[in-house]
């Protein structure tokens, strides 16, 4: 019984001293049987309230103190901003990544946002029926094997 109130003490103390380290990671080591190494690191734009990661890899969204949900591709390039309302202090994603979760704490709301991803196909050099400044170019992919 003793061990374990001295343990938790030492961990509390631990704790309270290393707070100012847990901002940011040593870029790789080990400590006992875990090993780590940072894959990707790119500076927000500003205060992070919370985050999450698409289960693909592929996207990560970060709710900020300017009622914004950026989200960031697997490089830390910005992929846009969603506006949100303010007391917006939690987010999640749906399983596909298509939907995103907002929980208002200050109008005690849930919202539930469908998002979409904007994707550049190259045609360049493809062969083309009508107008080649047309608004709008559908694309037929038939030659798959």
């Amino acid at each position: 019984m003793k061990f374990l109130k001295f343990s938790m003490a030492y961990l509390a103390c631990f704790c309270i001293s290393t707070s100012s380290y847990a901002l940011t990671a040593v870029p790789e080591g080990h400590d006992q049987r875990i090993e780590w190494k940072v894959q990707h690191s790119w500076p927000t734009e500003s205060k992070t309230l919370d985050m999450v990661y698409s289960l693909d890899g592929k996207y990560v969204y970060i709710l900020n103190d300017r009622q914004q949900v950026q989200i960031f591709n697997r490089e830390g390039k910005l992929q846009g901003n969603i506006p949100i309302e303010k007391g917006v202090s939690t987010i999640d994603i749906s399983p596909q990544g298509d939907s995103l979760y907002l929980i208002n704490n200050v109008k005690n709301t849930f919202s539930s946002l469908s998002v979409s991803f904007v994707v550049d196909i190259g045609i360049a050099d493809s062969p083309f029926d009508g107008p080649a400044d047309a608004p709008v170019t559908l694309a037929v992919f038939t030659d798959f094997e």
